[in-house]
């Protein structure tokens, strides 16, 4: 039954595999933990399985060859032409594939966005989807070789941040003629949506939004005669105090990507500072406190390497007494540490109140498969859809008739709703990823001490000042 099989993915997080039968193209991932393969469609033949696993016992030999290649069989679904892009949104006359890459590394999403994908292609025959992860810190730079190399696929699931630049390097189609009369276009709130444009033209739609709060283990902050922290004074004070023995008092993701600069900003807001002017006053006192607490042991110094779902996992663990994290985290920890007592609370602030609009966009791949990758949009955006789930991501709808019926009776989630009041976005600048890279880097350099703090943000100045000038 079974006529391809090829490893188009090899990294820390495990294998990706294509198989090709008879009837349809099937992708699927083994991860790292367990021995677990994520359905992208229908997967029926046991036959076909035992071909996987002999593959995957297979996979060591091939690893050395596949690593860094995971571009090369992009196109291998949604590959198909079906049309041309400037017809008219409608689902297409022959059978087409949709590829979709986006980098969730929670297993709660990926199963989600698998089930979402598998009701879409159950409800008809003429596109297949099927979804590809790439690890957040590749994801940029495989969006960046796919589109020199003309190897893309058909939709991604980027971080919004990023979309406006993508834009601009001419990767993604403009939709906005396409889905202008689409049923619930209007009720997209004004900041994502707009972080879907470059120059008033639509490159893509919201998948969701999310900012970041601080989480708190009550029984660890009880044991220490503490309450949870409002300002940066009380945040390292209860750090301090919380930590004992292996564990920390305080944690937060302080990777030398986007995904780090999404957990500073808010502290880099807080003084009053901006994203584009760190080398001040207050640019530096916000390098100076994750310095700080580094220093004090409050903070091990292996949150440079800690993505937000290690940082999760210390915390769920008994590692760490607080974290700052996202809404996507409250469904995996329900379900993995049911016993933990935590709560969420608005993050400690210096002269404001602060906190990072983030999400994703869906982006829309300019190519001979726009209308098909549409079809499957219009499915997903939908608003029946949407509500179906977007509360598994922990996320808040990007679809005012949506999240107005989201997290009535959940206390914890109704604490993200209200910090969403404080939460600011990133960019969009057209080369928001150079801005971030050099905010990014400030962070790292303050933690590890290859720059003092002031150093470092003027470094980051002169790197920020020379962009905004092109």
């Amino acid at each position: 039954m079974c006529s391809f099989l090829r490893i188009i993915e090899f990294s820390e997080k495990g294998y990706h595999f294509i198989i090709k039968t008879a009837r349809k193209e099937r992708s699927f991932c083994e991860k790292s933990k367990g021995f677990e393969f994520l359905r992208r469609n229908t997967y029926e033949s046991k036959k076909a399985l035992g071909v996987l696993l002999a593959g995957l016992l297979a996979a060591g030999a091939l690893a050395g060859c596949s690593s860094g290649t995971s571009n090369s069989s992009a196109p291998e679904s949604g590959s198909d032409s079906q049309g041309s892009s400037t017809a008219e949104s409608q689902a297409p006359a022959e059978a087409s594939e949709v590829d979709i890459w986006y980098y969730w590394e929670t297993e709660k999403h990926q199963e989600t966005l698998d089930r979402v994908i598998g009701e879409y292609n159950d409800s008809q025959d003429a596109v297949s989807v099927s979804a590809k992860y790439i690890p957040f810190a590749d994801f940029k730079k495989q969006l960046s070789i796919g589109a020199s190399a003309a190897e893309l696929p058909d939709l991604v699931i980027i971080d919004s941040p990023d979309h406006a630049s993508y834009a601009a390097m001419g990767i993604f189609a403009d939709i906005s003629d396409k889905v202008s009369d689409w049923d619930g276009i209007d009720q997209y709130y004004e900041g994502p949506l707009n972080s879907c444009k470059l120059d008033d033209k639509l490159y893509g739609l919201p998948f969701g939004s999310n900012c970041l709060a601080l989480f708190y283990n009550e029984d660890m902050l009880a044991d220490a005669g503490c309450e949870a922290p409002t300002t940066w004074d009380e945040l390292k004070d209860v750090a301090q105090k919380t930590t004992q023995g292996n564990v920390t008092g305080f944690a937060m993701c302080c990777l030398q990507n986007e995904e780090g600069t999404f957990n500073f900003t808010p502290w880099l807001w807080s003084t009053g500072a901006t994203s584009y002017d760190i080398n001040n006053d207050n640019g530096i006192k916000a390098l100076t406190l994750v310095k700080d607490l580094v220093d004090a042991g409050s903070m091990s110094k292996e949150v440079i390497n800690w993505t937000q779902g290690d940082v999760m996992n210390q915390f769920i663990s008994g590692n760490i007494a607080m974290m700052v994290n996202g809404p996507w985290q409250v469904p995996t920890m329900r379900e993995q540490a049911p016993d933990l007592n935590w709560d969420v609370t608005l993050l400690p602030k210096d002269a404001e109140y602060a906190s990072c609009l983030g999400g994703e966009n869906f982006g829309v791949i300019d190519g001979d498969n726009v209308d098909a990758a549409l079809d499957f949009l219009q499915f997903a955006t939908s608003k029946d859809e949407v509500a179906s789930y977007i509360d598994d991501f922990g996320y808040i709808a990007a679809r005012k008739d949506v999240a107005e019926g989201q997290f009535t009776d959940d206390e914890t989630m109704q604490k993200f709703t209200e910090e969403m009041q404080y939460a600011q976005p990133r960019g969009p600048h057209a080369q928001w990823p150079e801005i971030s890279d050099a905010l990014s880097l400030a962070v790292n350099e303050s933690i590890t001490g290859t720059s003092a703090p002031a150093d470092a943000a003027a470094k980051a100045q002169s790197t920020i000042d020379g962009i905004l000038a092109e």
